[in-house]
């Protein structure tokens, strides 16, 4: 008896893993490159040196100026 139930244990095992229908799927993989181009504004171009620079020169050309008016006004 005891042999009869580990004979249907293993044929149950056995067909729960099997399977009848057919597997076997045929899939296609596509694959597509596509360039994307992106108008990158001057801003992020530029590095960090370039964009501090700007700034500074700005607040010194600020500076000159009024350092010129200073100077011109001698009436």
């Amino acid at each position: 008896m005891k042999k009869v139930f580990i004979v249907a244990a293993l044929a149950l095992v056995g067909f729960s893993t099997t399977s009848c229908r057919d597997t076997k799927t045929e899939t296609k993989e596509v694959v597509r490159e596509v360039k994307v181009e992106k108008e990158v504004p001057a801003e992020e171009t530029e590095g960090i040196l370039e964009r501090t620079a700007k700034e500074v020169d700005k607040e010194v050309n600020k500076e000159v100026n009024e350092e010129i008016d200073k100077i011109g006004d001698d009436n």
